[in-house]
């Protein structure tokens, strides 16, 4: 068993598929320790000197379901992993939108929330400080520029895996295989494939 954060936003189809690859792992026995953590391409492409987006109103593209996503996972833990999947599930699978607060609704319903006690929280102060917290700890600690990025001890490791896990077995394989590669070989910076063959 290893502890590692991952980073996420409901905005990129690379992290949904490691952060659905991790919860479907977790779901068939693989007992890591994971902390999801919440992380702003959109505060990536700020100015320097522009309102960060925790902070914005309206919020930029994707935010609001950040939001709606720490609401779950600060609020209601037991349902974070099935609140976290529909969330992503929103743009990636249905092709809805993630700043449309009914639809954000539905995507909680769906996880056995209540959309109404959710909406509320996520419109907390201590919920955007939660994305603040997230977010820069990722930058300031971790060096972190994109998701999915796992986070283990001192080293951080952007990954992007081009396909869904097919079942819980697969996944955890899947997952142990990338746990030891970024453990183990720390020689290893780099590995990107020019082509990926279909």
């Amino acid at each position: 068993m290893s502890s590692f954060a991952i980073t996420y936003d409901y905005l990129c189809p690379f992290a949904r598929i490691a952060n659905e690859l991790v919860l479907m792992a977790q779901e068939a026995g693989a007992g890591h320790q994971v902390t999801f953590r919440a992380f702003s391409l959109e505060q990536v492409h700020l100015d320097e000197d522009a309102t960060p987006v925790w902070e914005a109103d309206p919020p930029p593209s994707g935010v609001l379901a950040l939001r709606y996503g720490l609401a779950v996972r600060e609020r209601f833990p037991d349902r974070f992993p099935a609140a976290h999947l529909a969330l992503f599930a929103v743009r990636h699978e249905h092709g809805d939108d993630l700043n449309d607060p009914a639809v954000l609704d539905a995507a909680v319903a769906s996880a056995g929330l209540d959309p109404r006690r959710v909406a509320a929280a996520a419109a907390e102060a201590d919920v955007a400080k939660a994305l603040a917290a997230d977010h820069n700890w990722a930058v300031d600690e971790h060096r972190v520029f994109g998701v999915p990025t796992f986070v283990s001890d001192e080293r951080a490791v952007f990954v992007r895996l081009m396909r869904r896990a097919p079942d819980g077995e697969a996944a955890r394989a899947s997952l142990d295989r990338l746990l030891d590669m970024i453990g183990s070989w720390t020689d290893l910076n780099e590995f990107k494939a020019t082509r990926i063959p279909r």
